[in-house]
């Protein structure tokens, strides 16, 4: 895989000790109580017990009764939908409004405790040039800038009518490539490997949400999706992440090579044999899969829609976990509220995980499903200060993370991006 774009150097400076922690490593082991942590220039120095390097820590925070964890990495995100955005309004904001309003979405995803997201389009580069610059505060980021679907697909923006989308209207990349012949997948790919992608995203079916389309219809063949990985491969090599509802668009995207299923809510036996052959990730979106639509705002057959598909996806989620699928946490933020990310945890638990192993799919296996985890998504010595601190104790009551606030301190980079312990010193 070609080198991340993203920041991967320290940000803070100095020795930043936490006493007292008890520490859930991300890897899957069982907690270890009463542990210090020393963070030196960003760097996690030390795991241990107490040492003379308490004297010499310029900041200092006591964590005894709290639980320390990994950075949370949020492999599904939509960043440019901001909590709250009504369409027949989006169309009426300057383009420096919507930045704002993403960017404010990077900051509360930070202090709900991602600090490092996939976003699977919508955000441009400039915004994770942004935040490795430090001129703002977010999420390290994975961008695959467009998503691809044929026309009249998932990605298709083109109304009945022939009217766009709103979201068109202030969009300075497009979020979206509509392409049909091979020629124009493989353009389309090129152009943004150019624009620089770190993950091409594809959509093999419709969705749940759009009115045009449904998960059982198609979109990009198995074909299509082989041209990319080997495009791709000839690149450096790019993760490929697909927008897969219906089985046999997910099992096009399978056989294809795509890297990740995203949402994968149809599955039979076939198809989980086929992803535990391959290493295929299963990134499943509970959050938003769980949203029931208001009836008094969408028309009922959308309603209906997405009733049934909650029926679907909650049964091949947890066939999946049952069979040994590899899982990484996303949530599909934008059409699930932004800053409320660590409620997918629940859900996975609720699917079948235990909740040592949702916190392994929400650190460790994300980092690893971006290729970073050389880097981040463990507290292990050597390895980035992506760190987060939470009030309760997530293997007693796992659900309680969906409340931001009971995440209490997050470090990015050895940096404190957020305190609310009023334990540091």
């Amino acid at each position: 895989m070609s080198p991340a774009r993203l920041p991967l150097t320290p940000t803070g400076q100095g020795v930043l000790r936490i006493v007292g922690a008890t520490i859930i490593d991300g890897t899957g082991a069982e907690p270890r109580t009463g542990v210090d942590v020393d963070v030196v220039d960003g760097t996690i120095a030390r795991i241990g017990p107490t040492s003379p390097a308490a004297s010499r820590a310029d900041i200092t925070l006591d964590a005894r009764g709290a639980h320390l964890m990994p950075g949370f990495v949020d492999a599904h995100v939509h960043l440019t939908m901001p909590n709250g955005a009504r369409t027949e309004d989006e169309r009426l904001k300057f383009a420096e409004e919507h930045a704002f309003a993403t960017a404010e979405s990077m900051r509360i995803t930070v202090e709900a405790g991602v600090t490092t997201a996939r976003d699977l389009s919508g955000l441009t580069p400039g915004f994770r040039n942004a935040v490795a610059r430090g001129w703002i505060t977010g999420p390290r980021m994975h961008l695959a800038i467009a998503l691809l679907s044929p026309t009249g697909g998932h990605a298709d923006p083109v109304n009945a009518n022939g009217s766009l989308a709103a979201y068109t209207a202030y969009e300075p990349i497009p979020s979206w490539a509509v392409v049909d012949t091979d020629e124009e997948v493989i353009k389309a790919v090129r152009t943004l490997l150019r624009t620089g992608a770190d993950v091409i995203k594809v959509c093999t079916t419709g969705g749940i949400s759009t009115p045009t389309d449904s998960p059982d219809d198609l979109g990009l063949s198995e074909q299509q999706v082989r041209l990319i990985a080997s495009e791709v491969a000839r690149r450096g090599g790019r993760a490929i992440a697909a927008h897969a509802q219906g089985h046999e668009g997910a099992m096009a995207a399978v056989l294809g090579g795509t890297t990740s299923l995203e949402h994968g809510y149809e599955m039979s036996d076939a198809l989980i044999t086929e992803m535990l052959a391959r290493g295929t990730v299963l990134v499943p979106t509970l959050s938003t899969l769980s949203m029931t639509p208001d009836p008094a705002v969408k028309p009922a057959e959308v309603v209906a829609k997405k009733l049934e598909w909650q029926v679907r996806g909650r049964d091949a989620a947890a066939r999946a976990i049952a069979a040994g699928v590899p899982v990484a946490l996303g949530t599909d933020a934008g059409i699930h509220p932004q800053g409320q990310n660590l409620a997918e945890l629940g859900h996975l638990v609720n699917a079948g995980l235990s909740p040592l192993a949702a916190i392994h799919a929400g650190t460790l296996a994300g980092a690893r499903r971006l290729g970073l985890e050389d880097h981040l998504g463990a507290i292990a010595e050597g390895k980035l200060a992506d760190l987060v601190l939470t009030s309760v104790d997530p293997l007693d009551d796992i659900h309680a993370l969906a409340d931001p606030g009971t995440v209490t301190a997050v470090i990015q980079g050895g940096r404190l991006v957020k305190d609310l312990s009023g334990r540091s010193r």
